[in-house]
Formats: C-alpha cells, sequence, structure tokens
C-alpha cells in the first residue's frame, strides 16, 4: 500500500548578513535537540507560515505583495504571508525587526522589556504581526528583503515544508540576540567555514543551509548578496537507497557537494 506525501506547509527563513573583515558572514542557529524537525542542525530564523500572517492591515514598504506574487511565483494572498512571516520570524527568533517607523527608515534597536514583551506574545500566538506593527506605527520593509530560492521537504518525510529563503542585510543599530525558544546556540559565521565544519562532521545541516551557504560565499559580500537576481523555483531533493543506506539526492543544476550528503 502506497502512502500519500504528506503536503507540505509554508514557511519562510532569513539569512541575516553582514560585512566582516574575511567576507559575508550569516546568522546561524542551531535547533534544539528537543525540537521534532531536524533537531540539533544548524539553520538559519525561520519557520511556518501563521494565517494571520496574510493580513491586509499591515502597512508596506517596497515591492508590494503583488510584485512579490510574482517573484515568488504564488497568489498574492500567499505572497503576502511568506513575507510577513519572514520578518515575524526573524524577530522572534533574533530580535532583528525589518520594520521602521516610515518607508525609508528602520528599528534602530529593538532591545528592552518592552520589545521582550511583544517577541514572546507573537511566539505565543497572543498578538499578531499586523497587530505589533499597527500598535506600534511601523511599516514593513519588504525592500529590506531578497528572495533567494525555494526548498521543499522529500516526499516520504513525515514532516514536510515549502520554504522561501530570503536574504536581508543586519539593519544598522540592531544587534541579532539571544533569546531563547527553539534554538541552543547562537552564532555569526562566514558561510564558508559552516560548510567546512559540516564537511568535517562538526556541525549538522540541511541540503538547503548547505547549499545556501555555498551560493553566500561566492556572493562574498552583502553588496552581492541584496543584488543577486535570483530565479525562484521548487528545489525537491529526494531520497534513494545508496549502499544499503538512505540518502538525500539533491536535484542536478543546484549548487551542492555532490557525493557528500549526510
Amino acid at each position: 500500500m502506497t502512502t500519500r506525501p504528506v503536503r507540505p506547509r509554508d514557511a519562510a527563513t532569513v539569512m541575516l548578513v553582514r560585512d566582516a573583515p574575511g567576507g559575508v558572514e550569516v546568522y546561524m542557529l542551531r535547533r534544539a535537540p528537543s525540537m521534532p524537525f531536524a533537531p540539533g542542525a544548524y539553520a538559519f530564523p525561520g519557520g511556518r507560515v501563521d494565517e494571520r500572517d496574510a493580513d491586509r492591515d499591515v502597512r508596506w514598504a517596497g515591492p508590494p505583495p503583488g510584485a512579490w506574487a510574482r517573484t515568488l511565483d504564488t497568489g498574492e494572498r500567499k505572497a503576502r504571508a511568506l513575507v510577513c512571516a519572514a520578518v515575524r520570524e526573524t524577530f522572534e527568533e533574533s530580535g532583528v525587526l525589518l520594520a521602521g517607523p516610515s518607508e525609508d527608515g528602520v528599528v534602530d534597536d529593538t532591545r528592552g522589556a518592552d520589545w521582550e514583551a511583544d517577541r514572546a506574545a507573537l511566539v505565543d500566538r497572543t498578538l499578531s504581526f499586523a497587530e505589533m506593527l499597527g500598535r506600534r506605527g511601523l511599516v514593513l520593509r519588504t525592500d529590506l528583503l531578497n528572495a533567494w530560492s525555494q526548498w521543499i521537504t522529500p516526499a516520504p518525510e513525515p514532516r514536510r515544508f515549502d520554504t522561501r529563503f530570503f536574504a536581508a542585510e543586519l539593519p544598522a543599530g540592531q544587534q541579532a540576540r539571544d533569546v531563547g525558544g527553539e534554538a541552543d546556540r547562537r552564532a555569526w559565521m562566514p558561510p564558508g567555514e559552516a560548510v567546512r565544519l559540516w564537511r568535517s562532521g562538526d556541525i549538522a545541516m540541511l541540503p538547503p543551509t548547505v547549499s545556501t551557504c555555498m551560493d553566500l560565499e561566492a556572493a562574498g559580500a552583502v553588496a552581492a548578496v541584496m543584488a543577486a537576481e535570483r530565479a525562484i523555483a521548487p528545489i525537491e531533493p529526494v531520497l534513494e537507497e545508496v549502499g544499503g543506506e538512505t540518502r538525500i539526492v539533491v536535484p542536478e543544476g543546484v549548487v551542492y557537494p555532490r557525493g557528500e550528503v549526510r
């Protein structure tokens, strides 16, 4: 009897990047061992879309939902939800907020008890992202995001996600901080170093994270990352039996270290 694949849930993740003397660095989290999906793996801030992320009351600056729908090759409502989820999840998991008091401004600091109360309320879903932004008079800065890729969890997996990856530069004045929750370690890391540690078996990463780190290393600097024009199309690895072991095989044409699947 063939089991039908689980329908993947929409999700969004953001590679926060900054320039460093040795090149670009990306903010990474190690998922806590207790997490049901990818425990112990290094990843970027992100998570699944909340139905309220599609709220039309969110004030936008930058490309409108229709433009994002064309970029992400999806409907306008889903595009709105994905972009909002990307910014909301980044704030929830790092304290970095891609929003400001005006269309050309950005919040310069999100530390403090009042910000932490809002972040915690977002996490436990007693506050919607639209409500938080509206109460604070903030505008969502969609122009601070650059769409990067789309990855879908292999079909046989019991937990599946259809995840859009975005890049964003760390806003001036803000700091990514330890906010607890789903991660037990956090670090700014050169993407090439992350791949090296993955190759040596010192850290775990899923294929989308490995591939994205290789892309970021090739870009070399934040300006190149944010200026990159990316064609967004679904990438869905498959599970294959190789030498008696189940391995994740990434499609040809995708940047990935062939023959080194963990």
